[in-house]
């Protein structure tokens, strides 16, 4: 996240300058969470409370601080333990709880890079089998490595893309 400050140095001089500071992720939450204390949203405060807390946790783990994947990396996690959550208060018959945690997620996703949409995975799956020549089900593991190296830094469903190369390799 980038901060810019432009200021200009008297209203008769048009000399304009700009202040561009970095923040972290955590400084980022922190931010928010005290924008959401004032606002009074409880939901985004709570869910801002537990990335800050996750976070700062995985600092202490580490003993130093976290680098952006880092943080990323915990956000994702969290992402993840939400999803299993919400089957399970699905099968549990508690829509209430898993709507609550659907929206965690929503909050938690506006602070991760777009995610790869599921036709460019589908996409570059066809693309790497086709360069691959035809690799079997045996060959999946393969063709998984190939396509997560395709995506690099992108953030990319690993069950989503776990999905689409078996049912391309299903087709061949």
């Amino acid at each position: 996240m980038w901060v810019v400050a432009v200021c200009s140095v008297s209203p008769a001089n048009v000399t304009h300058y700009s202040i561009i500071m970095h923040m972290t992720l955590t400084q980022q939450v922190q931010t928010d969470m005290v924008d959401a204390m004032r606002k009074r949203e409880e939901l985004r405060l709570s869910t801002l409370r537990m990335m800050k807390a996750a976070l700062q946790n995985k600092r202490i783990d580490k003993r130093a601080d976290l680098d952006e994947k880092e943080e990323l990396q915990v956000l994702t996690t969290m992402i993840k333990q939400r999803k299993d959550s919400i089957e399970q208060f699905e099968k549990g018959n508690r829509p209430e709880l898993a709507a609550r945690e659907a929206q965690e997620i929503v909050i938690i996703e506006t602070y991760m890079p777009k995610a790869v949409g599921e036709e460019e995975i589908v996409a570059t799956v066809r693309a790497v089998i086709a360069e691959m020549g035809s690799p079997t089900m045996k060959d999946l593991g393969a063709v998984m490595k190939n396509a997560k190296a395709k995506f690099g830094d992108a953030r990319v469903d690993g069950k989503l893309l776990s999905e689409a190369v078996k049912k391309q390799l299903a087709e061949k």
